[in-house]
Formats: C-alpha cells, structure tokens, sequence
C-alpha cells in the first residue's frame, strides 16, 4: 500500500474523512467533508507528520530554506511534518508560524519559531485549501517580514473545485504566484481508491456516493478556459 493510500484510510478512521451531506464554508452542497480538526491524539499526530514528509520527501526542491505553517490549523502540521522529514529522511529545515495577532512586547513581532530572511525560499505546510484566504494572506505577511520566495504549497487534500474563476483554487496559487502545489491526495485518488473498497468492513463509497461526488466535480470542479 502507498502512502496515499494509506493516508485515505487513516483519515477515515479518525473520523477526518466523512461522507453524508454538508454545506461548505462557501454554501456548496458537498457529499463529503475533510476535517482535519477532528485529529486529536498524540499517534494521529505523529502518524499525520509522516503523510506530510513522504510527501515533502518526494516533492521538495534543495532550495528550500524553512517551512511555514499558518496559524492556526498549520502549526501543528509544520512542527509535525518537520519533526518526521527530519526523523524519516535526514533533512533538517527550520519551521515557523504566525501569531494571529502580532506581540509587542518582549521580541515582538507576529512569527514564531525561525525568523525568515531575505532570500529565503519558504514551503507553506496547511491543511485543506478551499478558497485560498489563508495562503494569500501569508503571501502578504511575508513581504512585511522579509523578502522571501514562497515555493511550494503542501496540502493533504487536493478537492480540485473552481477558485473565483474557471480553475482550481490551487490551480490559481500555481498561475498567479508560481507555486508548485502538492497535495498528499486528490478526491479523484480518493474516489478511486475507496470506490467499492471496505475499510474496517465498511464501504464508504458504493455506487451511490461515486455518482453523487462525481456530480459535484462535474458541477463545481475546473472548466476549460
């Protein structure tokens, strides 16, 4: 089993990955829902930090300099994803994340952890990208602390819909800011993977949910230009 697979299961089995009916943030009617705010325990933590490594492992570039985390769901996956890229593959990079509000008092200032520098290139470690709020606005934090390279977006799943044009939301970070996007998976691997697959003895996606998701890429995912 890969990686991916792997991690399809295990976000099942946390209760992270659900399917049923669930409105978005954005008023979609959506028959499946990824709530990483449902990982809650030391073991899911540390197994999270490696799905995250295997696919920084395999995805980043020698260029990067630190990993970036934004507050709040991307300060536990940063510190995780660095412990486990460093314990699984000998990489040691630096990480950081930012404070909601900035200090000021004692040191002062809105990152915590590595303080970037210029000329760093960054590697931003989130969760689920929908609209894509939280990475502009740490595009924008970053250029009032330094003058750095925002390099590579990771991410646990791709749901591959429409941002506020025609493509992807990650379709648009990799066009209008050149980043280069990896999600540990897509809701295509997913649908693939557990199509008519038991886990635990349970089939979570049978024919009837395949057709409902499928429905909901062909209404809400990328058009041609």
């Amino acid at each position: 089993m890969s990686y991916k697979e792997d991690f399809i299961t295990f976000m099942v089995r946390s209760g992270v990955l659900t399917f049923g009916d669930f409105t978005t943030k954005s008023g979609r009617k959506t028959p499946y829902f990824v709530n990483t705010g449902n990982y809650k325990t030391g073991a899911q933590a540390a197994r999270l930090g490696d799905y995250y490594a295997a696919c920084m492992n395999e995805n980043l570039g020698e260029e990067v300099t630190a990993l970036f985390g934004p507050a709040y769901k991307g300060i536990p996956l940063v510190v995780a994803g660095a412990a486990s890229l460093y314990r699984n593959y000998g990489r040691d990079l630096p990480y950081c994340f930012n404070r909601k509000e900035a200090k000021d008092h004692g040191e002062g200032g809105s990152m915590v952890g590595y303080k970037p520098q210029d000329g760093d290139v960054i590697a931003i470690v989130e969760d689920v990208v929908t609209a894509g709020t939280a990475v502009r606005e740490s595009l924008e934090l970053f250029r009032q602390v330094a003058q750095v390279k925002v390099a590579y977006l990771f991410v646990s799943v791709d749901r591959m819909e429409r941002g506020t044009g025609n493509c992807s939301t990650l379709d648009e970070l990799r066009r209008d800011y050149g980043i280069k996007v990896c999600p540990i998976v897509t809701v295509r691997e997913i649908i693939d993977y557990l199509h008519n697959r038991p886990v635990d003895g349970h089939v979570y996606i049978d024919d009837d949910i395949r057709a409902r998701m499928e429905a909901y890429l062909e209404q809400y995912g990328p058009r041609a230009e």
